[in-house]
């Protein structure tokens, strides 16, 4: 009987210590020390349809701006409380419609589409001097609620917001708190939609050609996921394989007490 008690000790230990040791893994493995990359002319975040802005006109003369600032029925403009502008006025947030179009006051319907932030300032500040309106504009542009989500083996999975440009997908796993030990840093999932169209681009972080790839910037309404890697994978199995057998084992054990405590009465 004692070695009916050892055998079932020794199957118990086996499944406990039958995880597999984890691997490390690091970022850009690849890079060379010192070796100086050429960073890439974007990341510039460029608007898209259904954005929500907030455009603010300003002149020497505060009193020729309050006409482009003031709120238009057609976007159902929204006051922000919370802000003001030197003439007086909240600020108005204004949405993109959905084939990339935005009014502004005076000035009428633009196109705003794939548009930087300052490329959309220096187009509306090149009509006003057009139309003769003010001839010393300067025109601030700022989006209001840019996220992005982040999903799978990170820390903090959620949705976190864009603050500003050039935010890249290490900024996006840092907010998220990194991955953790059994996320694949090999085939990080980016989807996003360009144009009506959805994309998913796989990215390896251990590699430096990450820098090329267009997923390297996030953009607004990304959604990062990163796939649980192997190790996770066995683990999920070798958790239930091992349930099960501590169940068999805890079994045996019960039925062993109860003959011996039986065969002593």
């Amino acid at each position: 009987m004692k070695r009916f008690f050892y055998l079932a000790l020794v199957a118990t230990t086996l499944i406990l210590a039958s995880c597999n040791p984890q691997k490390r893994a690091w970022y850009l493995q690849d890079a060379v020390e010192f070796t100086p990359e050429e960073i890439a002319e974007q990341g510039q975040i460029r608007i898209q349809p259904l954005d929500r802005l907030t455009i603010v006109v300003n002149s020497k003369d505060p009193e020729l701006a309050v006409p482009f600032n003031a709120a238009t029925g057609y976007n159902a403009l929204t006051p922000l409380a919370s802000s003001s502008i030197s003439s007086g006025n909240t600020l108005q947030v204004r949405t993109v419609d959905e084939k990339g179009m935005l009014e502004m006051p005076v000035i009428g319907t633009i196109k705003v589409a794939d548009l930087t932030r300052m490329e959309l300032s220096q187009l509306i500040a090149q009509k006003i001097i057009e139309g003769g309106y003010i001839n010393d504009p300067t025109v601030n542009v700022q989006f209001v609620d840019m996220k992005i989500s982040v999903l799978g083996e990170v820390a903090r999975p959620g949705a976190y917001a864009l603050t500003h440009d050039k935010v890249t997908i290490f900024d996006a796993l840092a907010m998220a708190g990194d991955m953790t030990i059994y996320g694949q840093r090999t085939d990080v999932m980016v989807y996003r939609e360009i144009d009506g169209v959805r994309h998913i681009e796989y990215l390896d972080l251990t590699s430096k050609n990450i820098f090329e790839s267009p997923a390297f910037y996030v953009r607004q309404n990304d959604a990062i996921y990163v796939k649980p890697n192997k190790y996770k994978a066995q683990s999920g199995e070798i958790n239930q394989n091992r349930s099960f057998y501590i169940s068999i084992v805890s079994t045996l054990v019960s039925v062993a007490t109860l003959i011996v405590t039986i065969s002593k009465l």
